[in-house]
């Protein structure tokens, strides 16, 4: 897919200004609209900010940032989109209200698309006019960086509408997995929560502390993970092996249906991570800043390790 397409991006927050960025950047013309004044007059500057770390010289960023128009409103910003990407807060009314008004706008010929992480994409979709046109896209933070987008089928959604939508992410550079049926989570972070639950499970039970259960993962089979996953490797260790391993290990693991109490006592404490200074661990705002450079640099670091 390399012809030029009319993409529309409704929220010009961390994940939206990603999201135009990254289909800018693939030569496509981006239409970009917020609700929040504020929100619309700095996008353009955060795209730019968030290009630098990249290695993408002053030309190009210049050359995206022409591709890409802020509009005051839904209409002015999806009258002539081929593609809408929404990304707005995680609350279902919220985003069926941005759908039915994008609907009202938009060309018949538009592929509707929402970002969430979690919300089932068939009760965002379920009171459009034309259902077979929705699709959940689940972009990973930051989306510019991650490559993984999760293409999330709805019962309603039309075989070719996922395909189109594939095409159109892999020619943006990014790595596009088809979901078939919309479960909670989808993949990815079905697979990242039961990690962080037998995590937490850890901490709560005083196996060890926090620093120790992230020490554990960041110092083993995390290294590994970027480019060997959990069945590719129970492969190459065998699934007898597999087997035998789980026949003395998973009956002890966490396996509790609702949030851990631990974790709820935390947020009750207003203990909310980096943005309160405290969460699992305690933090200085110079350590949290740390991490997030750490991360950016290490995700740039790794893109191009793996591209040659």
């Amino acid at each position: 897919m390399s012809d030029q397409k009319h993409i529309a991006v409704i929220g010009a927050g961390l994940m939206g200004h990603g999201i135009a960025l990254t289909m800018a950047r693939a030569g496509h013309t981006v239409a970009i609209t917020d609700p929040i004044e504020d929100a619309r007059q700095s996008v353009r500057k955060r795209i730019a900010h968030s290009m630098q770390p990249m290695g993408v010289s002053d030309k190009d960023i210049c050359q995206s940032l022409k591709r890409i128009e802020v509009f005051g409103c839904n209409a002015g910003a999806v009258k002539a989109a081929d593609v809408v990407f929404e990304a707005v807060p995680e609350k279902m009314q919220l985003k069926q209200a941005i759908f039915a008004d994008v609907e009202k706008h938009a060309p018949d010929h538009c592929i509707l698309a929402s970002n969430t992480s979690v919300m089932p994409i068939t009760q965002i979709m379920s009171e459009l006019r034309l259902k077979d046109r929705a699709i959940g896209t689940h972009w990973w933070n930051p989306p510019h960086m991650i490559p993984l987008v999760e293409v999330i089928k709805t019962e309603w959604t039309d075989p070719d509408v996922a395909l189109i939508m594939v095409e159109l992410l892999a020619h943006a550079g990014k790595t596009p997995v088809m979901v078939e049926k919309d479960v909670p989570g989808f993949i990815g972070n079905r697979l990242q929560h039961a990690l962080w639950r037998e995590a937490v499970s850890l901490v709560e039970n005083g196996i060890c502390d926090a620093e120790a259960v992230d020490t554990v993962i960041k110092s083993s089979f995390g290294r590994r993970l970027a480019v060997l996953g959990p069945l590719e490797n129970a492969d190459l260790v065998g699934t007898d092996l597999t087997l035998d391993i789980h026949e003395n290990v998973l009956f002890d693991i966490e396996s509790r249906q609702g949030p851990s109490p631990y974790l709820q006592g935390l947020v009750e404490q207003g203990k909310l991570g980096m943005k309160s200074g405290q969460g699992f661990r305690k933090w200085t705002e110079a350590e949290a800043d740390a991490v997030r450079a750490r991360v950016a640099i290490h995700l740039n670091k790794l893109e191009t390790i793996l591209e040659t």
